[in-house]
Order: C-alpha cells, then structure tokens, then sequence
C-alpha cells in the first residue's frame, strides 16, 4: 500500500461534501437528518484512517519481523 495525495484528497472531498449536505438539511429544518449525515460521513473517514493504520502496522511487523 502507497500512501499517496488521492487518500488526503478523499478524506477531503468526504468532509466538504459532508458539510454542504448537512448545511443545506439544517437550512430545510431537518436537523436530525443532518445530524446523521454528519455521523456517517465521520464514521467512513474513521474506516479509512483505521485500515492505514492497520496497513502501517503490518508494515512495521514486517520490518521488524514479529511475525
């Protein structure tokens, strides 16, 4: 695994859309639907930082041959 821009780019791109979606929901008055738009685009930016993290401790492991 390379960890290059596209992944910082796609973290990015998930929040800014994240915060129009839930900009444009509390201005029609849903804000519980905002609230959970809110929640989700946080819980798939936390999978995509627990798998690199994951791929760097696995990396770690074999550098250091704990395996």
């Amino acid at each position: 695994m390379s960890l290059d821009v596209n992944t910082i780019f796609q973290i990015a791109g998930i929040g800014i859309i994240v915060a129009m979606i839930q900009t444009v929901l509390k201005q029609m008055g849903k804000d519980d639907w905002a609230q959970w738009v809110t929640l989700i685009g946080f819980v798939v930016v936390l999978y995509m930082v627990a798998t690199l993290i994951d791929d760097l401790f696995e990396k770690i492991k074999s550098v250091f041959l704990f395996q």
